[in-house]
């Protein structure tokens, strides 16, 4: 039997170590430069493709961890460098979620490589499209539908996405659609489409308040049809669970996707924990450094004890983090909700330290020449997508209770 212990291994430590180099050297350096001028940042996504960073390997090596740590220790470092140039980087994984958690085998090794890498090489990116002008939260008010059509083996898919990561600029897109809309959340599906797919274009790309190096924009479906191999799971499964719907039993397993949200939840946590810890880490020297009235500012209790609250508040969901990705990756369920209270966890933290550094660096800390201020508009996001806070509460809730609240 194993010994109980929270040491990270040799490999786990210099990944580690790897993965906070790069962010350190650059990622960090032009954090300012991409958060301002809101573009998806090519030569860091193309400098971390040279290094093995951006690729289906290091993904794999990380997704495939035994204790499931390795991950979230990726994406914490990442963000901790920048959390918008970290999703720029990182956001296929997504897309590759999403075909982990719905394909087959076969379609897992066919297209995850090609969400890194196409033809001649080129740099690749994955999208995975959920969300829609009206079902943000409520995934089972999805219009976007997918027909079958029986005489050319294909699948025709109309509907608009939005908020979607790498929207339109994506090879590879990731679209969950309805089969049958009268069976909600329950009929739906995940479908692949390929590079250059007629029919899907880019909306509207949105300005947003942080991580405005990701880019985030619509994705519009118009008659797009896709060969009958890019339904994820293959359609005898589908047709399968359809037929135990309609019959009143269950679905047999998560809908298309909840099962993607359920692996990546602690993954965003640990997103969330990077740039909450930037910004203790930065505050807290900067404690030291300033002075007023002859004394280094965190001699006072009021600055020391709320960096004491603000590192055991990181820790802590941190821990809550680590678990998650140990039972997702151990097989362990989430009876309690767990993987929910890591993003919960982590996001309220990332807000609520983002803002701490803002009161202790006083005005500067709301200045843009000073990174905290974006390190605060960053935060807010963990506290919305894959989930909005409130949704986290439903899930946890219904799972200690036995109870559907509403």
């Amino acid at each position: 039997m194993t010994e109980f212990s929270l040491e990270l291994n040799e490999d786990q430590l210099q990944i580690q170590k790897w993965v906070h180099d790069f962010a350190e050297n650059v990622v960090r350096p032009v954090a300012h430069e991409y958060d301002e001028r809101e573009e998806t940042p090519w030569p860091v996504i193309e400098q971390a493709a040279e290094v093995g960073l951006y690729s289906f390997d290091f993904v794999a090596n990380a997704f495939g961890d035994p204790t499931g740590i390795l991950l979230p220790l990726v994406m914490e470092e990442m963000a901790w460098g920048d959390a918008g140039i970290g999703l720029a980087i990182f956001g296929t994984t997504l897309g590759v979620a999403g075909i982990f958690a719905n394909g087959t085998p076969e379609q897992v090794m066919e297209w995850v490589p090609q969400c890194f890498r196409g033809e001649n090489d080129k740099i690749n990116l994955a999208a995975f499209a959920v969300s829609e002008p009206d079902a943000g939260s409520d995934v089972s008010s999805l219009r976007t539908t997918a027909v079958y059509d029986e005489a050319k083996d294909e699948w025709v898919l109309n509907g608009t996405k939005t908020w979607i990561t790498n929207g339109g600029i994506a090879d590879i897109h990731v679209v969950v659609a309805s089969v049958d809309r009268d069976l909600g959340s329950r009929g739906q599906a995940s479908f692949i489409v390929p590079p250059g797919t007629p029919g899907l274009s880019q909306g509207q790309k949105f300005k947003k308040m942080g991580i405005r190096a990701s880019h985030t924009a619509e994705v519009v479906l118009d008659d797009v049809r896709v060969p009958g191999r890019c339904l994820l799971g293959g359609k005898e499964k589908l047709d399968e669970k359809l037929a135990r719907v309609r019959e009143g039993k269950s679905a047999g397993r998560s809908q298309a996707a909840m099962a993607t949200f359920e692996s990546s939840r602690p993954a965003v946590g640990a997103q969330a924990l990077g740039i909450a810890r930037a910004a203790y880490e930065f505050s807290l020297e900067y404690a030291k450094e300033r002075k007023q009235f002859g004394r280094a500012i965190i001699e006072n209790q009021s600055i020391a004890f709320m960096l004491a609250d603000m590192k055991t508040e990181i820790d802590a969901a941190r821990l809550l983090v680590w678990r998650a990705a140990w039972m997702g990756r151990t097989g362990k369920v989430f009876e309690n909700g767990e993987g929910s209270m890591s993003k919960l966890k982590a996001g309220r933290v990332a807000v609520w330290v983002t803002e701490r550094a803002i009161q202790i660096l006083g005005g500067y800390g709301y200045v843009r020449e000073y990174p905290v201020e974006r390190w605060h508009r960053d935060s807010k996001i963990y506290d919305i997508f894959e989930g909005t806070e409130q949704i986290q509460q439903l899930v946890i809730s219904r799972a200690i209770s036995g109870v559907h609240i509403k």
